[in-house]
């Protein structure tokens, strides 16, 4: 298998890694051995630079997707404290996002006479709960107003829920629940700015990106396997086609983001994301199909992306993502001209 170099950075450092599956990657050492390396910070979205930011991200899933939803999780963390609270320490270790908020799970703040929070409740989908050491984490205060906080999880007053993360694919990544009990937190942003905020909608392509580097390498088999066998070539050509489009996608979204920093993105993200979930579904059909049952059984490295990707592709919302494109689309001010 050849060696799989990724691109961290807007200088010529490389990390350069042999790509492995989750149960062989200590997935927790190797993210702080980039941050100790000066790794941890991408270049922000619509600095100029988005494209460079998703590419990184793709090389990344490439390796192994557990890796990537903690590493992606982590510059995500950056970058709204970059765009939200530049004056923020953001210190060091591993950064998490929890942003999940289903009603029977919401934390609840109260202000205390400091200016900090008091976290109390438990929090759902907590993506590496076990391994990250700090998180910005949405949470409720008592009339509903919206906050987002950055809570050190190094502290007495927070106690991780095991048991809820039944996963085979994205086994790693362990998304538990967390229970704070007059946990201390910081307030990042008050309001609804958290989700009104230009980077949301950029960060959720950066998400894109993820899913189409993981298709990108299981393609990758099949290119390197198909040799002339008719049927084979015509799975990659169905691929490749695929691929093509959802690339073409996400380089016209990253070119949009730069070109309008401070502009809601949300009908350019949501046409990317939803080409390329199109194009994951695609790949694994016909990757599966053109190989059999070979790599799913005898390469790791296959065998785990494989069985990742359906899982972490479902942080789309399948049909209401495609009602909400919908409903962009045909909007007297989102509506894009469809002719060439």
């Amino acid at each position: 298998m050849s060696t799989a170099a990724v691109y961290l950075g807007q200088g010529t450092a490389r990390l350069t890694g042999e790509p492995v599956a989750s149960a062989d990657l200590d997935i927790e050492q190797y993210l702080r051995d980039l941050i100790a390396a000066g790794k941890g910070h991408l270049p922000l979205p619509g600095a100029g630079h988005t494209l460079q930011r998703w590419r990184a991200l793709a090389q990344v899933a490439a390796v192994d997707l557990s890796l990537v939803k903690f590493y992606e999780g982590h510059t995500d963390a950056l970058a709204i404290l970059a765009e939200l609270a530049p004056n923020h320490p953001s210190g060091e270790g591993l950064w998490a996002v929890w942003a999940s908020d289903p009603l029977n799970a919401r934390v609840r703040a109260e202000r205390s006479s400091d200016g900090q929070l008091r976290l109390h409740g438990t929090k759902a989908w907590c993506s590496g709960a076990a391994q990250v050491d700090h998180a910005l984490v949405t949470v409720w205060g008592a009339n509903d107003e919206p906050w987002l906080a950055a809570v050190n999880l190094r502290q007495p007053g927070i106690q991780i829920v095991d048991g809820a993360w039944q996963a085979v694919g994205m086994a790693a990544t362990a998304s538990l629940d967390v229970r704070f009990d007059d946990a201390v937190a910081q307030v990042i942003c008050a309001g609804d700015g958290y989700l009104q905020r230009p980077g949301f909608w950029q960060g959720g392509a950066g998400i894109a990106a993820c899913w189409y580097g993981a298709a990108a390498r299981l393609s990758e088999y099949l290119r390197d396997g198909s040799k002339t066998d008719p049927h084979a070539l015509a799975h990659l050509g169905a691929v490749d086609a695929s691929l093509s489009m959802a690339a073409a996608s996400l380089r016209e979204c990253a070119q949009w983001i730069d070109t309008h920093p401070t502009r809601n993105a949300e009908l350019s993200v949501r046409r990317g994301r939803a080409q390329v979930e199109r194009t994951v579904e695609q790949v694994l059909h016909h990757v599966g199909r053109a190989l059999g049952a070979t790599p799913f059984c005898r390469d790791r490295h296959f065998a785990r992306l494989a069985a990742d990707l359906p899982v972490f592709v479902r942080q789309s919302h399948a049909e209401r993502d495609l009602a909400a494109l919908g409903a962009l689309s045909r909007h007297p001010s989102q509506a894009g001209d469809w002719r060439l």
